[in-house]
């Protein structure tokens, strides 16, 4: 049977987890045991070597990165139509998906869990989207999938995009701080997003909202608690829609945000459903999608909960 493999992207966290690994490997060894590893050089990497590793019957593929990382490795897991498991060594900018699981981010304390935790299945959710070539596509996603202002904040986090702030500031500004600041520059540039939206079998409804969440998970956006009763056994998401609040109430109020006390406000609703479907309201209007970190096109998509899909190695 092949070792554990650690697929490791060391462009996460800014490229720090390239400066990092040696310390993290050394907390592996120390603390997990055996391991072999394989770096990403591109994206989409990730998927294709967990997917590879699957096949060949590796049984516990571990990612070390962010939550792009750990997305891309899930996705290789799921395509692969094996049971491997996955594991998370977290080293990168948000951390979402981990503090809804219980992972630290300490590396050894991470180590211990691979090493001493349990093997739970977890629902994960699938999207049908139109990419920005105009093609359909399909992924998996473990935390939150949105639009609206979250693209719009991604995009600047990535590119580094903070004007008020030093050249490259964005490579060692905390995930939380660097979010942050995204969001109040896009919050006092980007207008509303108008969308229709249906819910499972629902009649559709014509939304104008700062930003619409379909989350599996509790966090997204460096630590945004977005959707506090999220469960990731129940096989249903928690759709999240926050109104059209203005620049000044999102600034204000996005501390509740952090602390998921923002379910009682007016313009905040909340839902169950199994099934999403999402387009623009204006045609041929472009709303950005995100996906656990990411942005890998736009509406119009589709989202579908696929319940206890995979096998994820969890704190005891």
């Amino acid at each position: 049977m092949p070792p554990p493999l650690v697929i490791v992207n060391p462009e996460s966290a800014g490229g720090a987890t390239r400066d990092a690994w040696p310390g993290i490997a050394s907390d592996l060894s120390s603390h997990f045991g055996a391991f072999s590893c394989a770096f990403t050089g591109k994206a989409g990497e990730g998927n294709e070597l967990a997917a590879e590793a699957a096949r060949k019957d590796t049984k516990l593929i571990i990612a070390c990165g962010g939550d792009g990382t750990i997305s891309e490795v899930a996705n290789g897991i799921l395509a692969s139509g094996k049971d491997a498991e996955l594991g998370i060594v977290p080293s990168g900018t948000g951390g979402d998906f981990r503090k809804t699981i219980g992972i630290p981010a300490r590396s050894r304390d991470a180590a211990r869990i691979l090493r001493d935790g349990v093997t739970r299945k977890i629902d994960v959710g699938r999207v049908t989207f139109t990419t920005m070539d105009g093609e359909h596509d399909t992924r998996y996603f473990l935390g939150v999938a949105s639009f609206g202002m979250s693209a719009d904040v991604i995009e600047r986090v990535k590119k580094g995009n903070t004007e008020w702030l030093p050249a490259k500031a964005s490579n060692w500004l905390s995930g939380r701080l660097s979010f942050g600041v995204s969001m109040l520059q896009t919050a006092m540039q980007s207008p509303a997003t108008r969308v229709v939206v249906q819910l499972d079998d629902a009649h559709e409804k014509h939304l104008t909202v700062a930003n619409l969440c379909i989350a599996n998970a509790r966090y997204f956006g460096g630590g945004m608690k977005i959707a506090p009763e999220a469960k990731l056994t129940d096989g249903k998401f928690d759709v999240i829609t926050i109104g059209d609040l203005g620049a000044l109430k999102i600034l204000t109020n996005a501390p509740r945000l952090y602390l998921g006390a923002h379910m009682g406000m007016q313009e905040v609703g909340h839902a169950l459903a199994t099934k999403i479907v999402a387009r623009p309201a204006v045609e041929d209007a472009e709303v950005s999608l995100e996906v656990d970190g990411e942005l890998p096109g736009r509406l119009p998509a589709t989202f579908q909960i696929v319940p206890l899909a995979l096998r994820m190695r969890c704190p005891a």
